[in-house]
């Protein structure tokens, strides 16, 4: 017995050995972390994010201030580049061309947003009302043309707009006792092509915009004009629309800055740069890839980029004057 409480004590250890055992100093300051658990955070969330800013920086960014830069000199795209100011402005200033492809693009961006956005609205009050079934089949059916490949579809109406006799388009218009269209080659025959494409590829996109604005109107103004027997026509133009102002001006916002950089559909659509299909940016593509002047297809971007920013700044300012209106309405 008296051994086993002795091998106890061993184990244990007796209070002196203990004590001697060394203890912290309270004197000793803690390490100091470069970082805190915070500031880590913060880091490791713009780790994550970094990605898509170099690649922004290189390929979005970058090429934005060297067409600046580029917008002043001569430059075929290897040799040295030469300084000449403001004269390749001058160039494309000077240029029939150039003006015709501001004008068709502006044409083109007419045709193709005006009734896109009409025929949008009328889709969208058509599926929000309780008379349609399969509203999420429509829908779906609605916004495929958006995710398919503009490469496509523009195949796709470069066969329907064919000008050979056999083309989907000249046999409707044959049938009918008229003569066949060279649609690549005439000039408002080129212009309507290319607008019905763009018609069919956006008019998806800007319903599902609309139908999500007509969703948060409130049912109770709807019950209040049929109560005050409102009819239907006078509850799309007293409600609906006033209501969809700020959905509105968003979609010509992105339709203008769409139809501005058409590109895809005349390319393909004519198989190269042709002067009735011909718009700014193709103008600029032709400038810089076909003839290597890299300098007045910089030129020519500035331009269109100026347009863009005052295209961008009414928009801002529309907007923010109905936002101001509908304040001062509520507060009344």
């Amino acid at each position: 017995m008296a051994a086993k409480e002795q091998e106890e004590l061993t184990a244990i250890g007796s209070p002196d050995e203990n004590d001697k055992k060394p203890s912290k100093d309270p004197n000793k300051k803690p390490k100091k972390r470069i970082y805190s658990q915070r500031q880590r955070n913060m880091m490791s969330g713009y780790l994550f994010i970094s990605p898509f800013y170099l690649l922004f920086a290189v390929f979005g960014i970058f090429p934005i201030l060297f067409s600046f830069y580029l917008g002043f000199f001569s430059w075929d795209g290897l040799g040295p580049m030469e300084f000449v100011g403001l004269n390749n402005f001058n160039i494309i200033f000077n240029d029939p061309l150039f003006w015709k492809s501001i004008y068709n693009t502006i044409m083109i961006g007419l045709m193709g947003t005006a009734p896109q956005l009409i025929a949008a609205i009328l889709i969208a009050f058509a599926l929000n009302s309780l008379l349609i079934r399969m509203k999420t089949v429509f829908r779906l059916a609605i916004f495929l043309p958006y995710v398919t490949s503009i490469v496509a579809v523009a195949i796709v109406f470069s066969v329907i707009f064919s000008n050979q006799e056999s083309g989907l388009i000249n046999q409707a218009i044959t049938f009918f006792g008229g003569d066949p269209v060279t649609w690549t080659r005439s000039e408002w025959g080129t212009k309507i092509a290319i607008s019905v494409m763009v018609f069919w590829r956006w008019v998806g996109y800007n319903t599902l915009i609309y139908l999500a604005g007509m969703q948060s109107i409130p049912n109770d103004l709807y019950e209040a004009a049929r109560i005050d027997g409102a009819s239907l026509r006078q509850q799309i133009q007293y409600i609906t629309i006033p209501m969809l102002k700020p959905f509105i001006l968003f979609t010509v916002f992105t339709a203008t800055i769409g139809a501005l950089q058409l590109f895809a559909e005349p390319q393909i659509f004519q198989g190269g740069a042709r002067p009735e299909g011909m718009t700014v940016v193709l103008y600029l593509y032709r400038d810089a890839f076909g003839s290597n002047a890299f300098g007045t297809a910089s030129a020519a971007a500035l331009v269109l980029f100026f347009i863009v920013i005052i295209f961008s700044s009414m928009n801002m300012y529309f907007t923010n004057k109905i936002g101001r209106s509908s304040k001062v309405g509520v507060k009344k």
